[in-house]
């Protein structure tokens, strides 16, 4: 390397004869910002702009020579001193698309996931449509048009992060339990699927057991829960879910757990006129559908700790005058459009449009009057569903939910010892 000091300051002709006598040897500038600030010395000190066009061409091949630029890049830099007097670099400027989501927006964003436990993409911007178009919330107009794709890039956003701590805890294992025939409902509501989950064990003593009960067709989910798991326990919290369906029960689904594959539960559904089906031997798609609502709803909304059996009659009443409304009229769920490719195997696909509340896919059922139960109607469920807007409902729910687990007292479940 050679450094050259007050080269800057040469008169024309001692540039002349350098010039003239390094034509053989290259130089080289060692940085950007070095030759640049250099350039802006020699034309300042020479008074480039005062020149002459024969002593411009001299002062133009000396900055060549010197900082081995080409001869566009020396106009360039040459042409940026005469308009603005110095020789800097222009800053790198990214293209940004201009923002169509504004702050507002995310905080809405991330106060509906805080109130409905951050539903997925699909469903959360079916209740921003629902919360514009049909209970006429104007701060959703725009969340009510944004692609599934950006609503995770706004769940992404260190802005809604700091507004939304979101815990998704570990899936529960599936059982397999059941009948030994898939149920076949073909289009008609009432079919339902059942499976229970235990709420833990502390000190050798038994948790509450959620009774939970799922429509194979509308989706229309009923929870209760029981303090055991005994007949005598269980059979009462039973016919009370299967009570609260606006629908007749036409089939009863479960695994092939003893709690339910039992006299006193067949002889429950001989007379509600219900065919009484359990699943086949490794087919635990079978059940998939409540197995799934499990952990979707249940494990998601009530958690993994102890509580113990003496809340079970709380919890009940929490589920019958707060949950259970939620879910099934303002809470949308997806339900699949199942084609066939050319090789004839199914494919499930999950469009924006195929997200509704279990009401709003009981409503588009054909000739739906004649499955409801006497004395229930569709416009009484509406009325019902429109008395509050889905998030308005979820603060509610929560907000209820989160007296009853201060009641409880829940216990953390213990920890498996270390090996």
């Amino acid at each position: 390397q050679v450094q050259m000091w007050n080269a800057e300051s040469l008169s024309r002709e001692q540039i002349r004869e350098f010039l003239k006598s390094s034509q053989t040897i290259e130089f080289a500038g060692s940085g950007r910002d070095e030759r640049y600030v250099w350039v802006e010395r020699v034309l300042g000190v020479q008074r480039y702009a005062d020149l002459g066009k024969k002593e411009r061409g001299v002062v133009r091949a000396y900055v060549e020579k010197v900082t081995g630029m080409s001869v566009a890049q020396t106009t360039r830099l040459i042409r940026r001193f005469l308009d603005e007097g110095v020789v800097k670099a222009a800053p790198y400027q990214r293209h940004r698309f201009r923002a169509g989501y504004t702050v507002e927006d995310i905080g809405l964003l991330a106060e509906v996931d805080r109130a409905h436990e951050r539903l997925s993409g699909p469903a959360t911007r079916r209740i921003f449509q629902r919360a514009y178009e049909q209970y006429g919330n104007q701060q959703y107009e725009r969340l009510a048009k944004i692609s599934v794709a950006h609503l995770y890039n706004l769940r992404a956003s260190a802005r809604y992060r700091n507004q939304a701590a979101v815990f998704e805890p570990t899936r529960p294992t599936a059982i397999a339990i059941g009948e030994r025939r898939r149920p076949e409902p073909q289009g008609r509501p009432g079919y339902v699927r059942v499976d229970t989950v235990h709420q833990g064990d502390w000190d050798g003593a038994k948790g509450v057991y959620h009774i939970n009960a799922v429509d194979a067709v509308t989706q229309w989910q009923v929870l209760g829960c029981a303090s055991k798991i005994s007949e005598a326990y269980l059979l009462p919290v039973l016919e009370a879910v299967l009570e609260q369906f606006p629908f007749e029960v036409l089939g009863f689904h479960v695994d092939n757990g003893s709690e339910y594959i039992n006299h006193r539960v067949a002889e429950m559904m001989e007379k509600l006129h219900a065919e009484f089906t359990k699943s086949r031997a490794c087919r635990s798609q079978d059940n998939a559908l409540v197995e799934g609502k499990n952990g979707a709803v249940v494990r998601k909304l009530i958690g993994y700790g102890y509580i113990a059996g003496e809340h079970a009659e709380a919890i009940g009443k929490f589920y019958a005058q707060h949950l259970n409304p939620y879910l099934n009229y303002h809470r949308p769920c997806g339900f699949a459009t199942v084609s066939l490719d050319e090789r004839g195997k199914r494919r499930r696909q999950y469009k924006i449009e195929d997200y509704r509340t279990p009401l709003e896919k009981l409503k588009s059922l054909e000739k739906v009057e004649q499955y409801l139960k006497p004395g229930v109607s569709l416009a009484e469920l509406e009325r019902e569903a429109l008395a509050m807007s889905d998030t308005e409902y979820a603060r509610k729910m929560g907000a209820a939910k989160s007296r009853l687990l201060r009641r409880c007292k829940v216990q953390s479940p213990v920890p498996p010892p270390f090996r």
